[in-house]
């Protein structure tokens, strides 16, 4: 049983009002948290919903401490979101007994740890490294050689193919593909030819790998995920790539092969990066934005169209089927507008030569009756 006073210890945090000793039973939204349930404000504008609450506590911010009047107790922590964060998994469920199931097959080379829980139907083949407390879902395959570090996790129906590397206490969830062969094929006259994947994969520690991902194998070297990392569904991540440690991958964006991205980014949803590229430490890409050369200077970038009503969209739409014959008329317009400018000049200059011929005329003119007067 989880009391008020462990989770105020846990998250390193002070609780006001409260008896320590009271049960806390699960989390739930501050509107609807009732009896011995957890819930949280992670920003000043819902401190409002504090009145009506009826949840058997709070977490706020420290720093609200002086302007918070909470009508039930509350832990006061420096963040409450990474507080909430930490204390839903203790309410997230019991993890599978340590056990094989019978009907597992599994390699008579393999050894396994003290404590391992492998599901059923899981298939586990020649040479493969497992780690203490690691928990295997039914239907998983591991390939030949592969490795999984202590307290690491697979769902049910993850495939690693052979060779794959991950470290300590990853979680990759169902349907995911890690070690399949990457897009590397060679053009002959006739069709293509497949050029094998030799390089493996290797995942570093804390990784966290979405549903339905695909990460491929490298064609020489590896490919690499690195400690932190954090990988959202339907993902796709090409042969080659190295992903820094810390990035924040969200669903459905996909890499090309070779390409490096630095430490600490985020990708949002949908977006797309071209192969052979270089994205440093501290880059934030927006939806769907779609990168197509290196970037060297940490920010935020985006792309992409935004969302408009659909006739304003469908105008717009023709007016981009447009944008090559309006350039070519702007170039002419800016051509006409050059010619302009060289005429204008050039009738400046002959304004100027006139003006020059009229002052030498008058003068002639002028030397040529002073000579007349002089004859006279």
């Amino acid at each position: 049983m989880t009391t008020l006073g462990d989770l105020a210890a846990m998250l390193s945090g002070r609780l006001a009002g409260g008896d320590p000793g009271a049960a806390v039973t699960g989390i739930a939204p501050l509107s609807r948290a009732i009896g011995t349930e957890l819930a949280f404000v992670s920003e000043k504008r819902y401190l409002a919903g504090l009145t009506a609450t009826r949840a058997a506590c709070v977490l706020l911010a420290e720093s609200w401490e002086s302007e918070v009047e909470s009508p039930v107790p509350v832990i006061f922590v420096a963040d409450p979101y990474l507080a909430y964060a930490r204390a839903s998994r203790l309410f997230e469920g019991a993890e599978p007994e340590f056990s094989v199931h019978s009907t597992a097959l599994i390699d008579s080379s393999v050894q396994l740890p003290r404590r391992v829980s492998i599901g059923a139907y899981a298939c586990i083949e020649a040479d493969v490294t497992l780690g203490e407390d690691v928990i295997i879902g039914p239907g998983c395959f591991i390939g030949r050689g592969a490795r999984l570090g202590d307290r690491t996790r697979l769902m049910a129906n993850v495939t690693l193919y052979h060779g794959v590397h991950l470290g300590a206490r990853c979680r990759v969830h169902s349907a995911t593909v890690i070690g399949a062969d990457g897009f590397g094929f060679a053009r002959r006259a006739d069709g293509w030819e497949r050029i094998a994947q030799l390089g493996g994969v290797r995942i570093g520690d804390d990784v966290d790998i979405g549903a339905t991902v695909t990460i491929d194998r490298g064609a020489l070297d590896d490919t690499v995920i690195e400690s932190g990392v954090i990988i959202d569904d339907k993902v796709h991540i090409g042969h080659n790539c190295r992903i820094g440690e810390r990035t924040a991958i969200a669903g459905c964006a996909g890499i090309a092969g070779s390409t490096q991205i630095g430490a600490g980014c985020t990708l949002a949803g949908q977006v797309g990066v071209s192969g052979h590229l270089e994205i440093c430490d501290n880059v934030h890409l927006g939806g769907q934005a779609r990168v197509t050369k290196s970037i060297r200077e940490p920010g935020a970038y985006s792309s992409g169209t935004p969302l408009e009503p659909s006739r304003q969209w469908a105008r717009n739409a023709v007016r981009f089927s447009q944008l090559e014959s309006l350039q070519r008329r702007v170039s002419d317009i800016e051509g006409l507008q050059r010619r302009v400018s060289e005429l204008e000049e050039l009738q400046r200059r002959v304004n100027e030569i006139e003006a020059a011929l009229t002052r030498l005329t008058a003068s002639d003119e002028g030397r040529a009756d002073g000579r007349a007067d002089k004859s006279s």
